[in-house]
């Protein structure tokens, strides 16, 4: 992960509630059957590190982001309704295996690392982006233009592993290490960047995107990294997932998953698994 996370110029966003309900109208019928545990709920809890705009951040007191409305779409189409739980990335994994939520919606990456503890249901690709000062004053447009520079990245995500790896391929030609100052929130990452306390910020393309947005003082370097998918995560035998991948299917038959893309902006930022 990477989880995707996640005031206006720095993008620090308040996050001191420990859960935050975000729920959708009960369909009058559902779609989908939900499977009997989560249908006698009502609901559908999903852990969420609402630190990652515009996947998932808080707005006041209430999640919303993308991630938000694909996870409300879903429960919908069961006749159910969401609830995001606010839960540190680098806990997450630990958090949905010890029942404290149904399932994961944090974009957060597929990968096999990741597929020896939970299932995956995979919604959309998602590549990495370099994110620097406006005027790119340090020149970074590549990994390798990493080499001796200072990176901040979020806890406990594939991005800081895949930071690590490049550093170790960078020594292994000879070259300086990349400095990898991590954080336990993606907005801590970008205001590390801000203060000029790193050189450049690395984090899924969508947020960064999101980011020089709404912060005139950066850019992005360079082009998109390393294009993966991200899924909602799910226990191991829990019918919850065949559900989920049903209503993922409906929600780009119909249209809604291209539509909450386009709703957040991140059209030309992530790939649809499916046209």
């Amino acid at each position: 992960m990477a989880r995707i996370g996640r005031n206006r110029i720095v993008l620090i966003l308040a996050a001191a509630g420990a859960a935050v309900v975000a729920s959708t109208a009960v369909a009058s019928s559902s779609a989908i059957t939900p499977p009997p545990a989560i249908k006698s709920d009502g609901k559908i809890v999903y852990c969420s590190d609402v630190t990652y705009p515009p996947e998932e951040f808080f707005q006041g007191s209430k999640a919303v982001g993308s991630d938000v409305d694909i996870a409300a779409a879903i429960a919908k189409l069961m006749g159910v309704t969401s609830q995001i739980k606010n839960t540190t990335f680098d806990s997450i994994i630990p958090a949905l295996l010890a029942k404290r939520c149904d399932s994961i919606i944090s974009g957060m990456n597929d990968t096999p690392a990741r597929r020896k503890q939970v299932d995956f249901v995979d919604y959309l690709k998602v590549g990495q982006s370099l994110m620097v000062k406006k005027g790119n004053p340090e020149h970074i447009t590549t990994l390798a233009s990493l080499s001796g520079k200072r990176v901040s990245v979020e806890s406990g995500t594939t991005n800081r592993d895949f930071l690590a790896a490049q550093s170790k391929v960078l020594v292994a030609k000879g070259k300086k290490a990349i400095t990898i100052v991590t954080f336990p929130k993606d907005t801590d990452a970008a205001a590390a960047l801000k203060a000029s306390r790193v050189d450049a910020y690395f984090g899924d393309s969508p947020v960064a995107v999101y980011y020089v947005k709404q912060d005139t003082s950066f850019q992005i370097g360079g082009q998109p990294i390393n294009p993966i998918p991200i899924g909602i995560a799910i226990r191991k035998g829990d019918p919850l997932r065949a559900a989920t991948q049903k209503a993922i299917a409906a929600l780009y038959a119909n249209g809604t998953m291209k539509k909450i893309v386009a709703k957040w902006g991140m059209t030309s930022a992530v790939t649809l698994l499916k046209k």
